[in-house]
């Protein structure tokens, strides 16, 4: 099957640029086909593509998600009939709306393609500008992408990015944001980040229910109370030194000395556990890191905390954690889209928890 990538971005944003890069570094072994839509009477970007080796369908005089509805599907038709290739990129005109040509390209019902991905490329300087002045499309842009790569972030003061990355969170809470700069990424980890986000929450959550059948919903077992808090209790101290007499899990199901909060294991554990998660461009220091996850593990403010995991931009390095109840493990990593975090457990407290990481201004 055809996979449709749809690339946009209002004008001078730099779509062209990271076609270039994914063409480069991410589609190489692939058959693809790009759709371009100029704004104007004649395409300028085609030719350097037509050099690549890349069979290039340009319609101008019009959009795509507009005026050129039907010919744009006339075209899809025509390019799966005479290339059959194994993706389609489609590069709208910079003042299209994102929601229309995701509506025609779903409209088209043609078992031979899928819509893969929907990104947006905009340029991190200009998001306040082109927000205000050109709101109509511009937003559309940010409320219908999966996935938003900023360009230029270089430029940006970290103040600046924060405030952008706050903005645009608002504006579309569910997107997967890239941040870091572009030279600074290779092209394949973008393109897995377009196509498939980055939901740490339910990767955590998979991972608690992998043994779901045999093992406590903590995914460890427990040869007397079967307790979720990830440690055995034969000293009475759960996870944030409460003390108890057996009667309660963290997730503070009451169970007599056999049972597991779980209830005999019936429940998943995205229906026991709660998660809190966000994206973030702020920078963090090793100690900044250190002092959050020993507070997470010793303070009882943030609720119960089965799990937190996550990968945090430090001033020359990436840094990589993974906690469980009173203990964690820290390390540099490579380089990520954008900093990425997640807490799994019960009771969270969400306001002390963006505190804690510094993301209030954030929010």
């Amino acid at each position: 099957m055809t996979k449709i990538d749809i690339i946009s971005g209002f004008l001078g944003a730099g779509k062209t640029t990271l076609i270039r890069k994914l063409i480069q570094e991410a589609y190489q072994n692939e058959k693809l086909v790009l759709i371009e839509n100029e704004f104007g009477e004649i395409g300028i970007d085609g030719g350097f593509l037509k050099d690549a080796g890349i069979a290039v369908k340009e319609m101008n005089s019009g959009c795509i998600c507009c005026s050129l509805v039907g010919d744009f599907a006339q075209s899809l038709t025509m390019v799966m009939d005479e290339y059959a290739p194994d993706r389609i990129i489609i590069e709208p005109s910079g003042v299209g709306k994102l929601s229309d040509v995701i509506q025609a390209v779903t409209k088209l019902n043609d078992e031979r393609m899928s819509l893969n991905s929907y990104t947006t490329v905009v340029d991190a300087k200009k998001v306040k500008t082109y927000s205000k002045n050109f709101g109509e499309f511009f937003n559309n842009q940010i409320a219908y992408a999966k996935t938003i790569v900023l360009s230029r972030t270089q430029l940006l003061s970290q103040e600046k990015l924060n405030e952008v990355v706050s903005l645009l969170q608002k504006q579309n809470p569910k997107a997967s944001l890239i941040v870091t700069p572009w030279e600074e990424l290779d092209g394949e980890k973008i393109l897995n980040t377009m196509e498939h986000g980055d939901d740490m929450a339910s990767e955590l959550l998979a991972e608690m229910n992998h043994h779901h059948d045999e093992h406590c919903c903590c995914g460890q077992h427990h040869e007397e109370e079967h307790c979720c808090c990830e440690h055995d209790h034969h000293e009475g101290h759960c996870s944030h030194e409460h003390h108890h007499d057996h009667e309660h899990c963290s997730h503070e199901h009451h169970h007599e000395h056999e049972d597991c909060g779980c209830h005999h294991h019936h429940h998943h554990a995205d229906e026991v556990f709660t998660s809190w998660g966000r994206e973030t461009a702020k920078l963090y220091s090793k100690d900044e890191i250190q002092a959050i996850l020993t507070a997470l593990c010793e303070e009882a403010i943030y609720g119960k905390v089965l799990r937190a995991k996550g990968m945090l931009r430090g001033e020359h390095t990436w840094y990589y954690f993974d906690m469980v109840p009173q203990e964690y493990e820290l390390r540099e990593g490579t380089r990520e889209t954008i900093g990425k975090l997640c807490v799994i457990g019960s009771d969270l407290n969400e306001e002390a928890l963006e505190k804690l990481f510094g993301l209030v201004s954030e929010g």
